[in-house]
């Protein structure tokens, strides 16, 4: 094989690696998120105790979830979606079928 075509290759199998590594480093924080709040530490923010009689309430927070993403804007994307892939297959044919090499038939 020509050094170049190895080399184009190489290329390519780094992109896709530092794609691959990209993608994982953008979701590795949504994937260690925790709810649950951090610990106090006994030595940092020591508050006095209450006076007798005075228990602490929990706190009651009330989330609004409103909204999302609509259905129209959702089959949007996914047609989007579908023009860029179908876009893309077309032209990896031409680009494949030129490159063919044609064998003259004996007649």
């Amino acid at each position: 094989m020509n050094l170049i075509r190895h080399v184009r290759r190489l290329a390519a199998a780094l992109a896709g690696l530092a794609g691959a590594l990209l993608a994982f480093a953008a979701a590795a924080p949504a994937a260690f998120a925790d709810p649950r709040p951090l610990p106090i530490s006994p030595l940092r923010d020591k508050q006095p105790p209450l006076p007798p009689g005075h228990a602490q309430q929990p706190v009651h927070v009330h989330t609004v979830v409103i909204g999302g993403m609509p259905g129209w804007q959702i089959a949007l994307i996914a047609l989007g979606a579908a023009r860029l892939a179908a876009a893309v297959a077309v032209l990896a044919d031409r680009a494949w079928g030129g490159r063919q090499r044609v064998t003259p038939s004996a007649a």
